[in-house]
């Protein structure tokens, strides 16, 4: 969800094609988020695993966090670290405020009704919706990514191709389907629209058509009180982009939000503050205010990295106080409990802090040293970035549909985590080829 400028030491960035935006980018973004996509297949996969160390799982309600505790909020890191660019490049675009909120709040909506399609999916009742649970899932997703598809012949696909077609420093992405600026036959235009037509006839048919059975026995429609991992991003990212937008001139601006949202999200845990926990999100998005940290954390992250008066020193240097100042406030505020499921302020800053950590590693290693042809197996998962996400629920809703499972047998110790490295790489595979074959959702 991200975009890149260009940076202070001169350097030239690549220029990719993204699950929603297109510019010029910092190449460590795309293979952060790669990375994050990859460790999110493996540990998804690897969670049905029995007889495996404790620190291969989630820590539930034990005070404590694993590798897999920081997954999701990686994710929301680098939606924070895309925010400005993002916005940055919307308003270059076009610098109408207006329209601007208007795309903030489609993407909100869109990426609810993708996660509002993963949180009902197994839950429908079969009889009343003629269809089973799997199937209904599947279908709704196969619509969405024919709605939100790019096609050849549209604008978005003519600026994405040509983007991509002048990209002499991205040669994974070439390799991953690169294609050249030409235009599309009216043909290929018409099939496009038919293409997304039929999309969103899918997804509408399905939400009208599901139906559920209550434990009270209650017929019911969409449940709406689990939003999935991409609902709860939606939202996050509407919260941060209404404290983002009108104070983006202000370069101490984020910092600050950071400070409070902190502070916030000390109060509701401690329980000093407990009317959040009943407000529906369409009303209070903030939630917590311990998400939102996370996003604003990458928002300072990528303030610092995409200054374009600071010397890569003084990057290096400011990065390396905010995560160090992140993570020894996270041993600070531990009694407070370390809990991805509760989100406490010290799960919040140890995943902030640690990401910090990281992308500067790769920011030094990928966009410094140039050393990124190891990233390249990775570097189309993290440019098409929506449609890699949802391959595997693709395949775990289609599977189950027809009563397959990839090495289903192998659910016990290690030759679990086998299944799970072979399920990983193959669903890279498939969204390789997906991006080949010029399969990109945007949003």
């Amino acid at each position: 969800m991200s975009q890149g400028v260009q940076s202070a030491t001169g350097q030239r960035r690549s220029k990719v094609i993204t699950g929603h935006q297109v510019d010029t980018r910092i190449v460590s973004i795309d293979i952060f988020r790669g990375l994050t996509m990859l460790i999110m297949i493996f540990v998804n996969d690897l969670a049905s695993v029995k007889g495996l160390p404790w620190w291969t799982y989630h820590m539930e309600e034990v005070n404590g966090l694993t590798y897999v505790d920081m997954v999701f909020p990686a994710f929301l890191f680098i939606v924070g670290m895309s925010l400005p660019i993002a916005v940055k490049a919307r308003l270059k675009k076009n610098s109408s405020l207006s329209w601007l909120w208007f795309h903030v709040l489609l993407r909100t909506l869109s990426l609810l009704v993708l996660g509002l399609i993963l949180a009902n999916a197994w839950n429908g009742d079969a009889a009343l919706m003629r269809i089973s649970s799997p199937a209904w899932a599947f279908t709704a997703l196969l619509g969405a990514v024919l709605f939100w598809n790019v096609y050849g012949g549209s604008e978005r696909f003519q600026t994405l191709s040509s983007v991509n077609a002048h990209n002499r420093l991205a040669p994974a992405e070439a390799r991953a389907g690169a294609f050249a600026d030409h235009r599309e036959p009216p043909g290929r235009l018409v099939r496009s629209r038919v293409l997304k037509f039929a999309g969103l006839v899918l997804l509408i048919g399905m939400f009208l058509i599901y139906r559920r059975t209550t434990h009270n026995g209650q017929v019911a429609w969409i449940d709406f009180s689990y939003w999935e991992i991409l609902g709860i991003i939606g939202w996050t990212y509407l919260a941060i982009s209404i404290l983002y937008i009108p104070t983006r001139r202000w370069d101490w601006a984020p910092v600050a939000w950071f400070g409070l949202l902190l502070l916030f999200s000390i109060g509701t845990t401690a329980k000093w503050m407990t009317w959040p926990n009943h407000l529906p999100p369409y009303i209070w998005p903030f939630d917590t205010g311990s998400l939102c940290m996370i996003v604003m954390g990458g928002v300072i992250t990528s303030n610092i990295f995409l200054s374009s008066t600071e010397s890569l020193g003084k990057k290096m240097k400011v990065a390396l106080v905010f995560a160090c100042s992140t993570l020894a406030a996270a041993v600070l505020l531990t009694p407070l409990g370390i809990s991805k499921n509760h989100a406490t302020p010290a799960w919040c800053l140890y995943s902030v802090g640690s990401s910090v950590l990281i992308f500067a590693a790769l920011y030094w290693i990928c966009d410094v040293k140039k050393k990124n042809r190891w990233a390249f197996w990775i570097r189309p998962a993290g440019a098409n970035t929506l449609t890699t996400y949802l391959v595997p629920d693709l395949y775990y809703y289609g599977a189950a549909a027809i009563g397959f499972r990839l090495l289903g047998d192998l659910d016990q110790s290690w030759a679990g985590v086998v299944r799970a490295v072979i399920f990983t790489l193959v669903m890279l595979g498939v969204a390789a080829l997906l991006t080949k074959w010029r399969v990109r959702m945007q949003l």
